[in-house]
């Protein structure tokens, strides 16, 4: 009967109604909160009768999307770890109970933004008890390779806010230039000695002493030096001894003209170094190039270091922790240093919103959502980490407020259907008294 499929499809509008007017209220009560997606209805017309004969009203029906590619503003904070995804891709982030546990790999959650600070155990964690994930660094700071297509690589980024650190020597440059002078045959003879610090393995300061022998001749210049190089962390044994021989020539005067080995490792020409063994491992010394004036020299009269360099540090406190666009996670020591500890990657999805919502702004892949990928920040089709920022809920209040007038309106004509159809059955029942 026609009239009763009337009051079927009113009842169906008022059910779908009422369904876009929950989706509205989820999106209004989320306006302020970070990450959120928002939550979009749509409406579909059920066809009940077939074509010819009697019409038969279907009514509609409702369904409903979170639009998790849609993204909100991004805000500046003042916390270096706090981050927000810009552009397509995901964080990798675990639930903190779960990591509590320690019951084997914590299941991979995603999400776009995120307060991360340090817990008790130094572990970044959201205030919500999400945990940061990533790919942890080797000692030298370089991030093995990991799969892709997994995520049992990952692990909780954990900053040990206590650490200590330092970087031995591993090469240094001397820019000194010695008295031409010194190497005449009515010179003293008097030797030039250096001091150079160096760090070892264990952070420790020591010196590679090196002193500058002038060749006296009987007659003339002999523009020759015997260096040798001792190391204070072995007792001061001699690690290596050149003779160095300068040029006097018009073009190239004061230059090293030739660099001759007694002991210790080979002058290279082609580098202008050599390599020499402290006690804690092999130190690279550059002195410059046959020909050039980049390191030590031979002019006038006076012994001057003009360029000592060295790499290397002390030990130092971390002080502070930042991630960068690539999402390299950087830790920062009151000497200077920087060292990478974590690289956390963006996930990515053929479909990301056929992935499982969760609460907390989270999302789990799905199968309709595709299989993921474990892209590095800022290539193929991610974007980069943002830090110091976060995203705003996806909400436009606006426009949820006009859709919810639209909803009231359509929910009240829907009534209204109901009301005409009890109208005209009473009238039908009336027919006969």
């Amino acid at each position: 009967m026609t009239i009763s499929s009337s009051l079927n499809a009113g009842v169906a509008g008022l059910s779908a109604n009422a369904t876009r007017l929950a989706s509205i209220s989820d999106n209004i009560a989320n306006s302020s909160t970070y990450g959120y997606k928002r939550v979009q209805t749509d409406f579909h017309s059920m066809v009940i009768s077939s074509s010819g004969g009697t019409y038969s009203a279907g009514g509609t029906r409702a369904t409903t999307q979170r639009l998790i590619d849609e993204r909100g503003p991004l805000v500046s904070t003042s916390n270096p770890t706090d981050l927000a995804v810009r552009g397509r891709g995901m964080l990798p982030v675990a639930s903190a109970t779960e990591v509590a546990s320690g019951n084997g790999t914590p299941q991979m959650l995603l999400t776009t933004t995120g307060s991360f600070r340090t817990d008790a155990n130094g572990i970044l964690t959201s205030e919500s008890g999400l945990v940061l994930l990533g790919w942890p660094a080797l000692p030298d700071g370089t991030v093995p390779s990991y799969p892709r297509d997994t995520s049992e690589g990952l692990e909780p980024v954990q900053i040990n806010v206590n650490q200590f650190s330092g970087e031995p020597t591993t090469r240094m440059s001397l820019g000194v230039n010695l008295p031409a002078t010194e190497t005449d045959a009515t010179a003293s003879g008097d030797s030039q000695e250096l001091s150079i610090e160096y760090y070892d393995n264990l952070g420790t300061s020591e010196s590679i002493r090196v002193e500058f022998v002038p060749t006296i001749p009987a007659s003339g210049s002999s523009n020759e030096w015997t260096m040798t190089l001792r190391d204070t962390a072995s007792g001061g044994a001699v690690i290596g001894e050149y003779v160095l021989r300068f040029d006097d020539s018009r073009t190239s005067g004061g230059t090293l003209a030739s660099v001759t080995t007694v002991s210790g490792g080979t002058y290279d020409a082609a580098t202008g170094t050599m390599i020499v063994n402290v006690a804690g491992g092999p130190i690279e010394i550059d002195i410059g190039n046959i020909g050039e004036s980049d390191g030590i020299t031979q002019l006038s009269d006076r012994f001057a270091p003009v360029s000592i360099s060295k790499d290397g540090s002390p030990v130092g406190n971390m002080t502070s922790v930042e991630v960068d666009a690539n999402g390299y996670v950087h830790a920062f020591f009151d000497t200077g240093i920087t060292r990478t500890i974590y690289k956390v990657p963006l996930v990515d999805l053929p479909n990301p919103n056929g992935m499982v919502a969760l609460d907390r702004q989270t999302y789990l892949p799905s199968p309709e959502s595709g299989t993921y990928f474990l892209w590095d920040a800022g290539e193929g089709p991610t974007g980069d980490i943002v830090s110091y920022a976060r995203e705003e809920s996806a909400t436009d209040v606006a426009n949820e407020l006009t859709e919810m007038i639209q909803t009231q309106r359509a929910y009240s004509s829907n009534a209204k259907v109901i009301q005409t159809v009890d109208e005209m059955l009473q009238e039908t029942t009336n027919i006969k008294r």
